[in-house]
């Protein structure tokens, strides 16, 4: 008997319910795949661009692994993180091979860098394209480039560091390279023939200038002593004249200050007393004249004082206290600078003479020419006292009197022939 179909129909629709309830269970039972992670910060960097990947070439620079993460041992390279492709923005080229071209077209290509640096790379420079001229904020030289001249340097009009050294500069006056270079902080040109005197105007931002072992000549300008910010101050080994300016001392950020082996005279400025961080301080191999400023032994942070091979002259007018707190103090070489021997010791070897009680140097004793050595001549120069050139004397001829077994021996012989005289005489009267 068939079953009715109004029975078939519930039964059926059971079903469907059945299958739909078990299949919406079995989906929420059943595992998910997992989604594909969003691409984040930490993959991989992009690589260096190719047109600089063949301008690196093009410089002898191997280029087998990424420059911009694995930097050759021959270079050093910083890279931005830009994408597609990553660019150069500081490059150290160093130990150059001798063939070392830099083409026009490879330079253009790295008109992306901000720093370009060279260290014992002989090569030849020549045009740079303008775009890189005007990119650049850092400019080293050392040992490198042969053939500079100023106007050549004077297209870097955007650098805030400058630094050219053991390089030869071919220009006439500082003015011709810095004057366009307004943001410019530091400058180092050194051992690079530099001719020509101090520029009259100097951009106010300067922190750092180094223009030691050159041939710039005449005095120093004024407005060097505008410089407020500037720390460092180096121009040593120059033919530089006139006298230290009285403004010196608006020079208030200074740290560090050599005009050592120049021509400088007149006395140490006074207003060197208001710059109160000075550490170093080198006017050594000049012509200066006057008394030592009292000021030094007050400047707590000095740590190098150097004044030998001048004209000063008077009473060193430091304490053993300041001496002992110095690394360095050099005052030899003054002939007419004396110490106080009641303030300071003579252990202390300062390379001049202690002070007579009119305060003037006391001159040595002449030195023996036996060869009783070094040191007993050398503790001579410090056994004064305050009698002076008495006591010398009396020195001089303690040392240099006659020989005591020299004497007797001719007392002795003398008596001898006295005695022989008599007795030939005795003789002859008593026939």
């Amino acid at each position: 008997m068939k079953p009715p179909p109004l029975f078939l129909l519930l039964l059926h629709l059971l079903l469907l319910l059945f299958i739909a309830t078990n299949a919406t269970k079995l989906t929420a039972l059943s595992p998910t795949p997992s989604p594909t992670p969003p691409t984040t910060s930490k993959s991989s960097p992009s690589a260096l661009d190719p047109k600089q990947i063949r301008a690196l070439q093009s410089l002898n620079i191997p280029t087998t692994r990424d420059p911009c993460i694995q930097p050759s041992p021959h270079n050093a390279t910083i890279c931005d993180n830009s994408k597609p492709f990553r660019h150069l923005i500081s490059l150290h080229l160093f130990n150059c091979s001798s063939d070392l071209s830099l083409s026009f077209t490879a330079l253009k290509s790295l008109s992306s860098l901000h720093a370009l640096s060279f260290t014992n790379c002989r090569a030849s420079p020549i045009r740079f394209p303008s775009h890189l001229s005007l990119s650049l904020t850092s400019f080293s030289c050392i040992h490198s480039l042969r053939r500079l001249t100023g106007v050549w340097l004077s297209r870097f009009v955007n650098l805030t560091d400058l630094t050219v050294s053991y390089t030869s500069i071919n220009t006439h006056g500082l003015y011709v390279i810095l004057g366009n270079m307004h943001k410019l902080k530091t400058i180092t040109i050194c051992h690079a023939n530099l001719t020509g005197s101090l520029p009259r105007h100097l951009h106010l931002n300067l922190t750092y200038i180094d223009l030691s072992n050159n041939k710039l000549i005449g005095k120093i300008p004024t407005s060097l002593t505008l410089l407020e910010d500037l720390e460092f101050l180096n121009l040593s080994s120059n033919g530089l004249n006139g006298v230290i300016p009285t403004e010196f001392g608006d020079l208030i950020s200074l740290k560090n200050v050599s005009l050592a082996s120049n021509s400088f005279s007149g006395s140490i400025p006074d207003s060197m007393s208001a710059i109160p961080g000075l550490v170093h301080v080198d006017l050594s191999n000049n012509q200066l004249n006057g008394t030592v400023p009292r000021f030094f032994s007050e400047l707590k942070e000095l740590k190098v004082l150097n004044l030998e091979n001048n004209k000063l002259h008077g009473v060193l007018p430091f304490n053993a206290s300041f001496i002992k707190r110095l690394d360095v103090l050099k005052v030899g070489g003054n002939g007419n600078l004396c110490y106080n021997h009641s303030v300071l010791s003579s252990k202390i070897k300062l390379g001049i003479a202690p002070c007579d009680k009119h305060g003037m140097a006391m001159l040595p004793p002449p030195s023996k020419e036996s060869s009783s050595g070094d040191s007993e001549s050398e503790s001579s120069d410090y056994d004064y006292d305050d009698d002076g050139a008495e006591g010398a004397n009396e020195k001089k001829g303690h040392h240099h009197g006659p020989n005591k077994v020299v004497l007797g021996v001719a007392i002795g012989l003398s008596s001898i022939v006295f005695l022989i005289v008599f007795l030939v005489l005795l003789s002859k009267w008593c026939r």
